[in-house]
């Protein structure tokens, strides 16, 4: 969904359910159905009206309602249900000629590797990956150590979070272990996984 603010909000709202229950239910008058609907939902933003709040090349136009307007037309709520908001700055002519990057082969095999750890970790439980985790499930597998604790406390009570958007960062960070090849959730994974919550500081 590309300017994600541009949709109607009665259009954005109706995604809270489908993205936290992974169905969609269809009534009529006559009867209801319901059916399977698991996605991932891809949505991009600027960060005010004409797009250069926070740039360092150009100037930003708008007031802070303005902005306030905008940004508010994301709920609360549906944001909880989205895993990773990240700021995206513009792309220097210099970087494009880098090189060094890692390439797709590279993160496949990386990705792969998280994945096959987490078809074994669930096997006797149904799922196949961190984002199926319950509440219960969260409990065994994203034991955090006291310092990792503690960083996500302070992050929790300063941005005033919801229990939600607690389970997802725990999620996120159990992945990004993953991906490290880590059997314990680090303080680096968790710091990691609150980097990508960019708009909770909105």
């Amino acid at each position: 969904m590309d300017e994600l603010p541009e949709f109607k909000r009665s259009s954005l709202e109706v995604l809270r359910g489908p993205l936290e229950d992974r169905i969609v239910s269809i009534s009529r008058v006559q009867s209801s159905l319901t059916y399977p609907c698991n996605f991932m939902l891809v949505a991009s933003m600027n960060p005010c009206p004409c797009g250069y709040f926070g740039d360092k090349e150009k100037e930003c136009k708008c007031t802070e309602q303005q902005i306030m307007n905008y940004r508010s037309k994301i709920s609360g709520p549906l944001l909880d249900r989205i895993d990773l908001h990240i700021e995206v700055s513009n792309i220097k002519f210099e970087s494009l000629k880098n090189t060094d990057e890692e390439s797709s082969e590279e993160i496949k095999k990386r990705v792969n590797f998280a994945r096959n750890i987490q078809k074994e970790r669930y096997k006797e439980y149904g799922i196949f990956s961190n984002s199926e985790l319950t509440t219960k499930l969260i409990e065994k597998f994203c034991v955090l150590k006291p310092s990792s604790q503690d960083i996500l406390e302070k992050y929790f009570r300063k941005n005033n979070l919801s229990a939600r958007s607690y389970s997802k960062i725990l999620k996120v960070a159990r992945t990004i272990a993953d991906l490290d090849g880590s059997e314990n959730i680090e303080d680096s994974h968790v710091l990691e996984a609150l980097r990508y919550r960019s708009l909770d500081k909105r």
